[in-house]
């Protein structure tokens, strides 16, 4: 945890000074009010060769907490306040009972910015790589409203929909990907010691080559001595695009591409319009108004582009418009869809049009991932062939003219 040096005051006015590891800043100041220290200056502490090392290996053990984590961590709240256990208390017990180091560090931090007087949403928003502000401002209203126990069994459902959702998008590409593993495997294997293999023995008979078997030798002396230039220029692409997708031009770029994407780009979509629509349901059930839900959700939905849309909702509603005329100028739902956003607005009865949209999208995301791979196989079988015919012309074809020429001379 990271060290600050401070310099403040105690309880007689005397002037003090020291250390204390915080998580930020505004953690160190909490942990000194706690303390009785009014503090006058905080600064992080400068660190040593030692210290670095040191840090780096902390850093290193930091791992994110997971979504199982974080979907036990809102059943077990929502069991602790339903039974009337103080939040400070909850928290407390679950920094020391949490099976994941990172979120156990984040309680702890919550539980001593609770001791000194701030508020839960303000204690847990502390940490935004753990709580986003789709959960924050959930807590908020929990709070808020003395619903803090309704509010965690509604984030705990929809973490369990984003972990099944993600489970079902990895089961549905991990056939493709494994193929394409061993696709790649192969062919690095035909080039470096099958291709060479064969040039070989062509180029002690002399014989002369037809044209895909000239490719296949070409294509393996490129891997062979000049393969190391591709995989440089593979990596500095790879580094240079992460860093251009970490700039908000590049992110919002690289968002709108998935959508594009063959086979793949309407499933990431229908996920994101799905997790959209049951955030706004959810944040409508818990008395969140429009415009804010829309702020909010724009910034948890994971994806630029559509945050983007998202974000002129807002701004349109903002205006004076209502949700159907500005969900049709997004261009990103269906009509049936637009029609149950129209009947929900007009009845009232929002926040059961949105979950049905929301049931709608994920049968649709349903459907499409269990015919994926049916999709995605025939592209992968003419793949394969077409390599296989490649390399049964390239090696067959020469043998095939010298065992012709031979038989002519004989």
């Amino acid at each position: 945890m990271p060290a600050f040096r401070y310099e403040g005051r105690n309880r007689q006015g005397q002037k003090v000074q020291g250390e204390v590891e915080a998580s930020s800043t505004a953690a160190a100041a909490a942990l000194l009010q706690q303390r009785q220290i009014i503090p006058v200056h905080i600064a992080a502490k400068t660190v040593s060769g030692e210290d670095l090392l040191a840090g780096l290996k902390q850093r290193w053990r930091h791992t994110p907490v997971g979504i199982d984590e974080l979907i036990m961590f809102c059943r077990q709240m929502n069991a602790l306040t339903r039974a009337g256990v103080p939040v400070i208390r909850a928290l407390a017990t679950l920094a020391s009972s949490s099976r994941s180091a990172t979120l156990r560090q984040h309680l702890s931090d919550a539980v001593q910015t609770l001791q000194s007087g701030q508020s839960v949403t303000q204690s847990l928003g502390q940490h935004p790589d753990t709580f986003n502000a789709l959960f924050i401002n959930m807590v908020r209203v929990g709070e808020n409203t003395g619903r803090l126990d309704e509010i965690f069994v509604d984030l705990s459902r929809h973490l369990e929909r984003e972990r099944d959702t993600r489970k079902r998008l990895k089961q549905a590409t991990r056939y493709p990907s494994f193929v394409l593993m061993a696709l790649a495997i192969a062919l690095i294997i035909i080039n470096v010691f099958v291709i060479p293999a064969f040039a070989g023995v062509f180029a002690k008979l002399h014989a002369s080559l037809p044209l895909p078997t000239r490719i296949l030798i070409a294509s393996s002396h490129f891997v062979i001595h000049d393969g190391w230039l591709l995989l440089l220029f593979l990596i500095a692409a790879t580094i240079l695009l992460r860093r251009h997708i970490q700039t908000p031009l590049g992110r919002y770029r690289w968002d709108r591409f998935k959508l594009k994407l063959p086979l793949v780009g309407d499933i990431f979509e229908r996920v994101m319009l799905s997790r959209f629509t049951r955030a706004f349901a959810m944040m409508a059930r818990a008395g969140v108004p429009i415009i804010a839900s829309l702020q909010v959700i724009a910034k948890a939905v994971d994806n630029d582009y559509i945050g983007a849309a998202i974000t002129g909702m807002a701004e349109q509603i903002q205006r004076g418009d209502n949700i159907t005329r500005t969900a049709t100028a997004t261009g990103m739902f269906s009509p049936l869809v637009l029609q149950m956003l129209m009947v929900g607005e007009e009845s009232g009865t929002l926040e059961e049009m949105l979950n049905e949209v929301a049931d709608f999208y994920d049968e649709e995301v349903d459907y499409d991932l269990k015919s994926l791979t049916d999709r995605i196989e025939p592209l992968l079988l003419l793949g394969v062939g077409g390599i296989v015919l490649v390399l049964a012309l390239g090696v067959f074809l020469p043998l095939w003219n010298l065992s012709s020429v031979m038989l002519h001379h004989g």
